[in-house]
């Protein structure tokens, strides 16, 4: 049994991390001495039906299949899809079929997380968002969360451990327990311990709502910090916030009056797009929280589609390999792989894997997917529906 409940990596990558029945399938398979060459597609819907979701997760997915005697075709992470494969995978089955369950988990969550991170993102464009949610999740799953919220868009993310593996640096300040520890009536001597102990890279930005009024706080952090005060943060509590807006512009107005118009405005605590989209007009920045972390995975399925060359899918499915397009207009279109895709389309499924070796680091970069995600949300006008 390892520590903390966390199944590592060495059981993922030796196939333990499956549900029984591959185990099984497997041994029957053996038994009849079979192991028929596959085509098999992951797919959330079969048609394009115009709900877009974020592809996401395909780095560890990729190193999943790695080595193994396979081919494989994914639509590069950070397109956005409604319909038809985001991954084929070709080759006997048998060298595959074990690693469906952490493959699907891979590409679900991430894909979930990416697209909840994408609705704040496309809520407020021009606004920083930084990803505050990984107290949500098991800690194994820190940097999937974080990671996920880059190839939305984000401009950070608040856990340690998980900048350590991604190769980015954690954003954050302070928490209310910090001027609780110097107790009520103090907050002046937490702001002051922090800019006194904290690196100087840090921006001094200073949690106004523990204990008094917004107001009341962030005129005191002012006077407490002068000219080093960068920004103050609004967290408070759902229940005791009123009316969040009213409560933003009174203290960019009270900032103003003082002359520390530069002072800058971040708020969080249980924020969505919809908030996002009231108060991004008012504030300079939002961390995000639950609303991205605890996404709901989007509902892969593997499938197999055709067996030795020929067309073959269980009810409900489509036959055949397919391919996906972004069409001129912005939409999404699937077709067989072996016909010609729509006038002025752009295939999406590219070249990852041949006889188990990675042929490309082009779908799986992280800026590279940021950029594409961005870019798509634009073309196929998402969230435009909420403005």
């Amino acid at each position: 049994m390892t520590e903390f409940d966390i199944v590592d990596a060495a059981a993922i990558r030796d196939g333990r991390a499956t549900d029984a029945y591959f185990e099984r399938t497997e041994a029957a398979l053996a038994a009849a001495g079979k192991n028929p060459h596959v085509v098999a597609e992951v797919t959330a819907d079969q048609f394009p039906d115009g709900d877009f979701e974020l592809f996401a997760g395909l780095e560890n997915a990729v190193a999943l299949l790695e080595g193994r005697d396979v081919d494989v075709d994914a639509v590069p992470e950070g397109r956005l899809f409604d319909g038809g494969p985001v991954m084929r995978i070709t080759g006997p089955y048998r060298s595959f079929a074990r690693f469906e369950t952490s493959l699907l988990g891979f590409l679900s969550h991430a894909s979930g997380i990416a697209t909840a991170g994408l609705d704040c993102r496309v809520a407020a464009p021009d606004s920083q968002v930084l990803s505050f949610g990984a107290r949500h999740v098991h800690p194994a799953m820190a940097a999937t969360v974080e990671r996920s919220a880059l190839v939305a868009g984000f401009d950070g993310f608040s856990h340690v451990a998980a900048g350590d593996l991604i190769g980015r640096e954690a954003s954050g300040t302070m928490p209310h327990a910090l001027a609780i520890c110097f107790g009520r009536g103090n907050q002046e001597a937490a702001w002051r311990a922090f800019d006194e102990g904290v690196d100087e890279a840090v921006p001094r930005i200073a949690l106004c709502d523990t204990y008094s009024d917004e107001v009341d706080e962030v005129l005191r952090a002012v006077e407490a910090l002068g000219d080093r005060l960068d920004g103050v943060r609004l967290d408070t509590t759902g229940s005791r916030r009123g009316d969040f807006r009213h409560i933003v512009r009174e203290v960019q107005w009270e900032l103003d009056a003082r002359g520390h118009e530069d002072v800058d405005v971040y708020v969080s605590g249980g924020l969505g797009p919809a908030d996002l989209r009231e108060l991004r007009d008012v504030v300079d920045g939002f961390g995000v929280g639950g609303y991205v972390s605890n996404a709901e995975p989007v509902d892969f399925a593997l499938d197999i589609v055709a067996v030795d060359d020929e067309p073959a899918a269980k009810r409900g499915k489509l036959s055949g390999a397919k391919a996906v397009y972004r069409t001129a207009d912005g939409a999404h279109a699937v077709g067989l792989a072996d016909r010609s895709g729509p006038d002025g389309a752009e295939s999406l499924m590219e070249p990852v894997i041949r006889g188990g070796e990675v042929v490309s680091e082009t779908p799986f970069d992280l800026d590279a997917a940021t950029d594409r995600a961005l870019a798509d949300a634009d073309a196929v006008g998402y969230g435009t529906e909420s403005e």
